[in-house]
C-alpha cells in the first residue's frame, strides 16, 4: 500500500476517474406517462425557497414527476441519481460537480481537481469553491438529487447545508427522498426556507387515476372500475401502474377489480405475481437472474446469465413497461424499479438459492474487468467470497485513495470479516495509510507489527499489485519500513526515523524510482529533526528538483514546505521565503488548475512576513492560505495557518480574535503524540495565553505535559521548553530559566540551528536583566540581533513585550563602546526594532476592554466588533466570514453580549448599546 501519506502522488489520478455517466442522466418519462400539471405548478412555486423537498415512500412517482418537470421547463438541469456508495463525500461531490457542469460549463475542470487528493479531510472547501464558481453562472438552473434517502453520512449532509446557507444566485436545490433528510427541516420550515411535496400531494386523484388506467387498457374500463382501483390503491402510483399492467389482456376486468384489495405490500406481491406469470419463460428467467444487479446493460447481463441477447431483451422489457428505468439516452444502462427489484430478488432466493452466488460472482468478474471496482467488491461479497473481495481491495484501494474516496475504502474494509482484514498484510497497510493520512498515529504501530507478523508467517507470496497507483506496494517490507519512518517522524523520534528511512531505501533499491524518491525525501525530513540541516537541505532540494522536472507538482510543493522549515531552522528567512514562493509558482501555474497545496505555501509566506512585521501582507497570505488548506488531507498547514492568524491578531491588539483563531486551530484533527514542531497548536495556544497574562492555565498545561528544566532535550520538543522558559520568567524563576536556556543554547549551537539561537539569545537577554545583570543582557540581545538583522527577524523580539523593549535603550547606549558586540550593530537594525515597538508592536498584555457607566461587565474588543456587525443587520455567517472565525464562535460572542447588556435578543442589544453610547 502507499507507504506514506503526505508524499502520495496527487497528480497521478484524474479526478474524472470512476465517474458514472448514468448517474447524471435525467430520466425519461415512460410511454404511458400521465402529465400532472397541478404538481408541476407546485414545484415551480417551490423555487422561491432555498430547498425544494419531494418526500414520499417508494412508488409514489417522485422521480417521474421531477423528470417531467425537468423536461417541461427551459432551465438547465443538473441531475444526480444517488446510491449507497455516495455516502463517500468525495464520490458524492465528484458526481455532483460533474452534474453541475451542465449548468456552469467549465466548473468541473475548475473545481473537480480539488477532489483528486488522497484522504481529503473535509469537502467544505470544495463546496465553497462550487458556490463561488456557480455565482458566475447565467440564469436559473436546478440541481436535483434523486434517492437522497440512501445518504446517511453526516459529512454529506453538512456539505449540502453549506450550499444551502450560501446559495449561489439562480441555483435551486431539489431533493427527492423516501424519508426526511438529516437536515434542520423544522428550522428551515419556520424561516420560510423550505418548500415540500409529500405523499398526500403525490397521490393520484380519482380523475388522474382513471386517465392513467385508460391509457394502458383503453376505454373499456368503466368509471366505476376506475374509481374502485383508484380508491383501493389510495392513489399510489406504483400500485396503479402494476394494476394497469395486470389489466392488459384480462377478459373479465370487473372481476379482476373486485379481487384488487389489501395493503400496498400485499397488492404489490399480488400484482407482481400477475405480471411475472403473464411473461414468457425467457423473460421471466431473465428478470429473476438479473435482479441481483443494481444497474443493467446488455454485456453485463450476458456475462451474468451466461446467455447472449440481453440487449434485445432489455429493450423489449422497457417497451413492455415492466418497471425498467432507463439511465441514459442511448439504451445502454437501466435499473429496475426499486420495489420491483426487491421482489424479484426475494423470488430468486426462493426458487434458485444456489444460483444466487454464481450470478453475483459473474457480476463481480465483469465489473472488475470493466474498471468498476466498487461494484466488483460489492458483488464479490454478495457472492460469499470475502477473500476475493479482499484481493480486489488490495488491488484497487490505492486508486480510490488517490481519488480521495477514503470513505469508500473504509466501507470496503468494514464490510470484510474482521479476522480476514487482520490476516492480510496489504489490507493492514491500507489501514495504516488511512491513519497516517488523518494524523491518527495511535493505531499505526500495532497495525505495522501485525502486518509484519502476518507477512513473515505467510506460506505463499501475495499476488503483486497492479495499476499505476500501486507502486508503493512493491514490497511489503519496504512499505512497512517507510511507514515506520513516517510514524517516528510524526512523533519526533529523529534517530528512529533516520534508521527506518535508510532501511526503506535499501529495500526499495532500484525497483521503484518514484517510491525511492519519496523515501529519500522522508529521510531528509528525519535529518532535519535530528539536527543534520545540511543533509536535510541537500536531500530535499534534490527531490524537489527531480519532482518538478518529472511534472510531479504536488510532491514538489510538499517538498518545498519541508525545505522552508529547514531554512527557518538555519535562520535564513530569505531562503525560506524564496522556497515558499517557488512552491506557490509550482502550485498555481498559468495554465491548468491550481493545487490546494498552494495553501501551505501561502501559510509559509505569512509566517515569514509576520516575523518581519509586515502584518498586512501576512494577513493577506494567511487568509488565503487558511481557506485553501481546509481542502488538504493533512492538517498541519491549516493548524499552522490558524496559529499564525492568532499571532497577527495579537500583534494588532485583537486579543479576543487571537484566542478565537487558536481555539479554531484546536479543532483541527491531530494526534496528541505529534511532535511540537509538527503540531504547533498546543504550545502556541499556551504561549498566547501566557502573553495575555493567564499564568495559571499555562502552569497547568506545563505540568500536564511533564516538561521540566532537567529533561533530556531534543529539537522536536524545543517549542515546549522555550515556553517553559517564558513561564519561569513570568513567575520570577529567572535563574532556573537561565539554566534551561544554557542547555538549549548548547544543543542549538551543536547543530548550527541559527533560528533557535536567535530566540534563545533573545530570551537569555530578558532572563539576565531579570536577575539584575543588565550588561550581559544587553550583550545577549546584541548577539541575537547580530545573528538575525540581515534576515530581518523582528517579531521574535517584539513578541516578548515590555521586558525586551526595556533593553533597547541600554543597547543603543552601548553603540559608543566599539569593543562591545552591540557596538558592531548597524543603527538601521536598532531603528527598525524600535519602530516596531513604538508603532504598537508591544500588545502582548491583557486585552483592552470598554469601560462604560451603567455596564457592570465591560465588553471586550472582539465583542464590540461583533456588536457593531450585529447592529448593522449582519447574519452569523456574514459576521464569521468578516472576522475569520467560525459560526460557533460568533454565537458564543453574541451570547456574552446579550448577557452583559442584560437583553434577550439582537434588537434589544442594539437598542441598549445605543443607550450606553456603545453605538452611534
Amino acid at each position: 500500500m502507499g507507504a506514506t501519506a503526505e508524499w502520495t502522488k496527487e497528480t497521478a489520478v484524474d479526478w474524472r476517474d470512476g465517474l458514472l455517466a448514468t448517474k447524471l442522466h435525467v430520466p425519461r418519462t415512460p410511454p404511458d406517462f400521465l402529465s400532472r400539471a397541478r404538481l408541476v405548478e407546485q414545484l415551480e412555486k417551490g423555487l422561491a425557497r432555498e430547498l425544494l423537498l419531494v418526500c414520499a415512500p417508494a412508488g409514489f412517482g417522485k422521480t417521474v414527476l421531477l423528470a417531467e418537470w425537468s423536461q417541461l421547463g427551459s432551465r438547465p438541469v443538473a441531475w444526480l441519481s444517488l446510491d449507497a456508495a455516495d455516502n463517500d463525500p468525495v464520490r458524492f461531490w465528484r458526481h455532483a460537480i460533474a452534474a453541475l457542469n451542465r449548468l456552469r460549463p467549465g466548473i468541473a475542470d475548475q473545481v473537480g481537481p480539488l477532489l483528486a487528493r488522497p484522504g481529503l479531510a473535509s469537502v467544505d472547501g470544495v463546496v465553497t469553491a462550487v458556490v463561488n464558481e456557480m455565482a458566475t453562472a447565467d440564469g436559473d438552473g436546478l440541481l436535483v438529487l434523486d434517492d437522497y434517502d440512501v445518504i446517511h453520512a453526516e459529512q454529506v449532509h453538512r456539505s449540502l447545508m453549506v450550499l444551502l446557507e450560501h446559495p449561489p444566485p439562480g441555483l435551486h436545490l431539489v431533493l427527492a427522498s423516501r424519508s426526511d433528510p438529516s437536515m434542520p427541516l423544522a428550522r428551515m420550515r419556520g424561516r420560510g426556507q423550505l418548500a415540500e411535496l409529500r405523499s398526500t400531494d403525490l397521490r393520484f386523484t380519482p380523475e388522474e387515476a382513471a386517465a392513467l388506467l385508460r391509457r394502458s387498457v383503453g376505454s373499456d374500463l368503466d368509471d366505476e372500475a376506475a374509481a374502485t382501483l383508484a380508491a383501493r390503491s389510495e392513489g399510489w402510483a406504483a400500485g396503479l401502474q402494476l394494476a394497469a399492467l395486470s389489466l392488459r389482456g384480462q377478459a373479465k376486468i370487473n372481476e379482476f377489480v373486485t379481487t384488487f384489495s389489501g395493503t400496498h405490500r400485499y397488492v404489490l406481491d399480488y400484482l407482481t405475481e400477475e405480471v411475472l406469470s403473464g411473461q414468457p419463460e425467457p423473460i421471466r428467467t431473465f428478470l429473476l437472474e438479473t435482479s441481483v444487479l443494481d444497474r443493467l446493460c446488455g454485456p453485463l447481463c450476458d456475462a451474468v446469465t451466461g446467455r447472449a441477447g440481453s440487449q434485445a431483451l432489455l429493450e423489449a422489457i422497457e417497451h413492455s413497461n415492466l418497471l425498467l428505468v432507463p439511465l441514459d439516452e442511448v439504451r445502454g444502462w437501466w435499473r429496475y424499479h426499486h420495489l420491483f427489484a426487491d421482489l424479484l430478488r426475494a423470488r430468486l432466493h426462493q426458487q434458485e438459492p444456489l444460483r444466487v452466488q454464481e450470478l453475483h460472482r459473474n457480476a463481480a468478474t465483469w465489473s472488475e474487468a470493466h474498471g468498476l471496482s466498487d461494484d466488483a467488491v460489492h458483488y464479490a461479497l454478495a457472492a460469499g467470497d470475502p477473500v476475493w473481495a479482499a484481493q480486489l481491495i488490495e488491488r484497487h484501494a490505492d486508486a480510490l485513495i488517490l481519488r480521495g474516496e477514503v470513505a469508500t475504502v473504509r466501507r470496503w474494509l468494514a464490510d470484510l470479516p474482521a479476522d480476514l482484514a487482520a490476516s492480510r498484510p496489504r489490507l493492514l497497510l491500507v489501514r495504516t495509510l488511512l491513519s497516517l493520512l488523518t494524523g491518527h498515529v495511535e493505531p499505526v504501530e500495532s497495525l505495522l507489527e501485525r502486518a509484519e507478523r502476518v507477512a513473515d508467517s505467510a506460506d505463499d507470496p501475495f499476488e503483486p499489485s497492479v495499476g499505476k497507483a500501486a507502486s508503493a506496494l512493491a514490497t511489503v517490507p519496504a512499505a512497512i519500513a517507510l511507514d515506520r519512518a513516517h510514524l517516528a517522524e510524526l512523533r519526533g523520534d529523529a534517530d528512529r526515523a533516520i534508521h527506518f528511512g535508510q532501511k526503506a531505501l535499501e529495500l526499495i533499491g532500484d525497483s521503484d524510482s518514484m517510491l525511492g524518491s519519496i523515501a529519500a525525501a522522508r529521510l531528509a525530513v528525519a535529518y532535519w529533526l535530528g539536527g543534520r540541516l545540511g543533509d536535510a537541505e541537500r536531500g530535499l532540494s534534490a527531490s524537489i528538483d527531480g519532482w518538478q522536472a518529472a511534472g510531479e507538482r504536488y510532491l514538489a510543493v510538499r517538498g518545498c514546505s519541508y525545505l522552508g522549515l529547514v531554512h527557518r531552522a538555519q535562520g535564513r528567512l530569505d531562503a525560506a521565503l524564496m522556497t515558499y514562493q517557488r512552491a506557490l509558482e509550482i502550485a498555481t501555474p498559468q495554465a491548468g488548475p491550481a493545487l490546494p497545496a498552494a495553501g501551505a505555501a501561502h501559510v509559509g509566506i505569512a509566517e515569514i512576513t509576520y516575523q518581519r512585521n509586515e502584518l498586512d501582507v501576512a494577513m493577506q497570505h494567511v487568509a488565503e492560505g487558511i481557506e485553501t488548506c481546509r481542502q488538504l488531507p493533512f492538517t498541519q498547514p491549516l493548524a499552522m495557518g490558524l496559529v499564525t492568524l492568532a499571532w497577527i491578531r495579537q500583534a494588532t491588539g485583537d486579543a479576543d480574535g487571537a484566542l478565537d483563531a487558536v481555539s479554531e486551530a484546536e479543532q483541527v484533527p491531530a494526534s496528541p503524540d505529534l511532535a511540537d514542531v509538527l503540531n504547533p497548536v498546543p504550545v502556541q495556544r499556551a504561549r498566547l495565553l501566557l502573553s495575555q497574562g493567564n499564568v495559571p492555565a499555562v502552569a497547568e498545561w506545563i505540568e500536564e505535559r511533564g516538561v521540566s528544566v532537567d529533561d533530556e532535550l531534543n529539537y522536536p520538543r524545543e517549542p515546549a521548553y522555550l515556553l517553559l522558559v517564558r513561564m519561569l520568567l513570568a513567575t520570577g524563576a529567572a535563574n532556573e530559566a537561565l539554566h534551561l536556556l544554557g542547555r538549549l543554547h548548547a544543543d542549538a549551537a551543536a547543530h548550527n540551528r541559527v533560528g533557535s539561537l536567535i530566540e534563545i539569545n533573545a530570551l537569555r537577554a530578558v532572563a539576565l536583566a531579570a536577575v539584575g545583570n543588565d550588561a550581559d543582557g544587553v550583550e545577549s540581545l546584541a548577539t541575537a540581533l547580530t545573528l538575525s538583522y540581515r534576515q530581518r527577524h523582528i517579531r521574535v523580539f517584539v513578541d516578548e513585550g515590555a521586558p525586551m523593549r526595556a533593553l533597547l535603550g541600554p543597547l543603543v547606549a552601548a553603540q559608543s563602546d566599539e569593543h562591545a558586540i552591540a557596538g558592531r550593530l548597524p543603527m538601521s537594525c536598532l531603528a527598525r526594532l524600535a519602530k516596531a515597538f513604538d508603532t504598537g508592536g508591544d500588545r502582548t498584555q491583557t486585552p483592552r476592554t470598554s469601560i462604560v457607566p451603567g455596564l457592570i461587565v465591560p465588553l471586550s474588543d472582539r465583542e464590540l466588533e461583533v456588536l457593531h456587525l450585529l447592529a448593522a443587520g449582519k447574519q452569523n455567517r456574514e459576521i464569521a466570514d468578516e472576522l475569520y472565525v467560525t459560526r460557533d464562535t460568533v454565537k458564543k460572542h453574541i451570547t456574552h453580549i446579550l448577557d452583559k447588556l442584560g437583553v434577550a435578543n439582537r434588537t434589544q442589544a442594539a437598542t441598549r448599546a445605543r443607550e450606553l453610547g456603545l453605538l452611534v
